[in-house]
C-alpha cells in the first residue's frame, strides 16, 4: 500500500462520486476506479456501497476515512517541520519520557523549551527507560525522563527527584483509617505495570516489597499506566503509582499514602554522554534548577 492510494481513497470518499473525484486529483476516470477496487482488495473489505451512479461509504470506509485523515493530516505537519529543519529554520529536539512524569516536571519543560524560542521543534515519544537508552544512543531522542537507573558509559542519569508512592485504590472501596504499610500493601490484590518490555517500573515496585521480605500478589499486569488504573476502577485491585499521579483527577479511583521505609519512585533524566548541545544545556539546567 502507498500513500497514494490512501489520498486517492480520500478524495473518492469525501466527493462520493469517481468522476468529481478523478477531477480533483487530476486523473482519468477508469484508473482512478481501479486503483480504488486495488485498494478495497488489499484492506481486505468493502469501503464503498455502490449505490446507483454515486457511492457511499460503509461502515469499514467511515472509519478508515476519519482515522487516515487524522495520520495524513499529521503526515504533512512531520513534513513541514521537516522542511523547516532542513532550510536550518529549525532545530530538533527529542524528549522520551515514561507517561507518569506527564504529571510532574515534564508539562513545564515542554512550555519553558516552546515558549520563547520558535526556533525548537520539540518532538515527544513515550516510552520506558530501557527503550529510552536506545533512542538516546541512536539519536532519536536527546533527552529522557524515565524511573530507572542503568550503568552505560555512553549515558548519563541523573536524579531529578525521589517521588513517595501512593496506592491507588477502587472509588467505591472504604476509605483506609491509616496509610498503608509494607504489609497491607503485600495482602492487597495487586495489579502490576507496565507488564513489558522489562526491566521496567513493575520491577522497581517489586523490588521494594523484597526489600522487606515480603511477596506481594499480583492478580493482573497491565501495560500502562492508564490501563491499571482503569482496572483499579473495575474493582480488580490496587496499584502502586508516583504521588504526581494524583493530579490525575479519576472519580472512580482514590488515592491512600503508604507509610513504608523506601516506597518511593525516582525521577532520572538521562542524555547522552559529551552532548555539547546549546539546547540540552539550557533544558538540563532548567531542570536541576526545579528539582
Amino acid at each position: 500500500m502507498e500513500l497514494r492510494h490512501l489520498r486517492y481513497f480520500q478524495t473518492v470518499a469525501q466527493e462520493l462520486n469517481v468522476t468529481r473525484a478523478a477531477e480533483k486529483l487530476h486523473m482519468a476516470q477508469p484508473p482512478l476506479s481501479r486503483q480504488i477496487r486495488q485498494f478495497e482488495e488489499e484492506v481486505g473489505v468493502a469501503l464503498f456501497d455502490r449505490v446507483g451512479r454515486g457511492l457511499r461509504l460503509t461502515e469499514a470506509g467511515r472509519f478508515l476515512l476519519e482515522q487516515s485523515l487524522q495520520l495524513t493530516q499529521r503526515l504533512e505537519e512531520t513534513l513541514e517541520s521537516t522542511r523547516r529543519i532542513g532550510r536550518n529554520e529549525k532545530r530538533w529536539f527529542g524528549i522520551g519520557f515514561v507517561p507518569s512524569v506527564l504529571y510532574g516536571v515534564l508539562p513545564e519543560l515542554i512550555r519553558e523549551l516552546r515558549g520563547d524560542d520558535s526556533q525548537v521543534e520539540v518532538g515527544l515519544t513515550e516510552m520506558i527507560t530501557v527503550q529510552q537508552l536506545e533512542a538516546l544512543k541512536s539519536g532519536r531522542i536527546d533527552l529522557a525522563f524515565g524511573r530507572l537507573t542503568f550503568n552505560d558509559p555512553a549515558i548519563v542519569q541523573q536524579v531529578v527527584m525521589a517521588e513517595s508512592l501512593v496506592a491507588a485504590i477502587p472509588g467505591t472501596a472504604p476509605t483506609p483509617t491509616a496509610p498503608f504499610d509494607a504489609d497491607a500493601l503485600a495482602r492487597q490484590p495487586l495489579i502490576l505495570y507496565p507488564a513489558r518490555p522489562r526491566p521496567s517500573y513493575a520491577d522497581h515496585v517489586l523490588s521494594l516489597f523484597r526489600g522487606q521480605g515480603l511477596q506481594p500478589r499480583v492478580v493482573q499486569e497491565a501495560n500502562e499506566l492508564q490501563t491499571a488504573l482503569g482496572l483499579v476502577a473495575a474493582g480488580l485491585g490496587i496499584t502502586l503509582v508516583p504521588s504526581s499521579v494524583q493530579r490525575l483527577h479519576r472519580d472512580d479511583v482514590r488515592y491512600v499514602p503508604i507509610n513504608a521505609p523506601g516506597f518511593v519512585s525516582p525521577v532520572i533524566m538521562s542524555y547522552r554522554s559529551g552532548d555539547t548541545s546549546p539546547y540540552l544545556a539550557r533544558a538540563v539546567a532548567w531542570v536541576l534548577q526545579q528539582a
